[in-house]
């Protein structure tokens, strides 16, 4: 449902230069109006980071509509990224013709290109279909070559956002969610994935509202950069098969049904078709080995999104149950630890 550009601005830092950014937006499109008024805002559920908005004003001829995309970044999620880098990397990938347009910047946000296809939905995610088209669309995502140097960049995150949460977090919370024991078990994981890896550029927040599809041509654009880094890339697919236990436009969107994590058949039917989207066939042992890679890195994923979720839980205003989340991502990496590092048997 559509709302008036006055209810969008409430609270937010810089109202008047917000407009004047949008205004600056529709001049280059060559669709001035003197009525500003007549801009319409509709609110996009699922983000848990910044507010996100569709923006849609009459083009100059009136017969249509034009529509972008406004982002409000989230309070206190600096905590998370560098926004300079975040920005520079989601112009970089926008000149790689992977993700949309930027078309403005203001203090709190930024206006992005409206990308016209469907965000995908939590059971897209398991459509056979539509997932062996995401592999071949994280493959040549994870080929992108971007500036800086190609480290890894997951343990360093996960320490600052360990001694970040140390600062904020009530000593009732330390104790609850373990946290000082929380740097030997990333020592630890760091230490069991210290062979020789396969490095890539991650998008690292694979969930399926930051996936869209073209209804028509059946082409994937993945979105929402803010996480994105060099890492090893069987940490994304990991990433990526930890969110089908996700579905945030839910009454409880915080709420994770670990029984939909995907089989090893659906994991290795999708790393297959990762492996073989650039033209060459991967033996079995390849795939194998790349599925037992992703499963270990699972533990990994619960921790970094556990922290963030437990963080974000004295940042963010954003009407989510960080917290709760953030006790079901920890609680599965105890559950998972000793069965994914002392068996060879990857069946859930």
């Amino acid at each position: 449902m559509a709302i008036k550009t006055i209810d969008l601005l409430k609270g937010c830092a810089s109202p008047e230069e917000i407009m004047e950014v949008l205004a600056s937006v529709a001049l280059e499109f060559g669709d001035v109006t003197d009525d500003m008024d007549a801009l319409q805002v509709v609110p996009l559920k699922g983000a848990m980071t910044n507010e996100v908005f569709q923006i849609n004003w009459p083009t100059k001829s009136g017969d249509s509509l034009r529509k972008v995309l406004v982002r409000l970044y989230g309070e206190g999620v600096e905590i998370f990224f560098n926004r300079e880098e975040e920005v520079r990397t989601f112009e970089c990938v926008s000149k790689h013709g992977q993700g949309p347009r930027l078309l403005g910047l203001f203090s709190t946000g930024r206006v992005e290109e409206f990308i016209h296809a469907r965000t995908l939905s939590a059971a897209d995610l398991r459509d056979p279909e539509i997932s062996a088209l995401i592999a071949s669309k994280m493959r040549e995502f994870h080929n992108l070559h971007m500036p800086g140097p190609m480290k890894v960049q997951l343990w360093p995150r996960m320490r600052n956002w360990l001694s970040q949460a140390k600062r904020l977090c009530s000593p009732k919370d330390i104790k609850k969610f373990r946290l000082k024991h929380l740097d030997e078990e990333i020592n630890m994981l760091e230490k069991s994935s210290d062979r020789c890896q396969e490095i890539g550029f991650c998008h690292n927040d694979l969930q399926y509202g930051n996936i869209m599809m073209d209804e028509e041509t059946r082409s994937i654009t993945i979105i929402d950069y803010e996480y994105a880094s060099y890492n090893p890339i069987a940490y994304d697919l990991a990433n990526h098969f930890c969110e089908m236990a996700a579905n945030y436009h839910t009454d409880t969107p915080h709420v994770l049904d670990y029984s939909k994590y995907p089989s090893l058949e659906e994991r290795e039917r999708f790393v297959r078709i990762y492996l073989s989207s650039e033209g060459k066939k991967p033996s079995d042992e390849e795939v194998e080995q790349l599925v037992e890679d992703v499963e270990k890195y699972t533990l990994a994923n619960h921790l970094f999104w556990g922290l963030w979720g437990l963080i974000s839980s004295y940042v963010n205003k954003i009407d989510f149950d960080y917290k709760e989340y953030a006790s079901q991502r920890f609680r599965q990496y105890w559950l998972r630890k000793p069965i994914v590092l002392d068996s060879t048997h990857l069946e859930l």
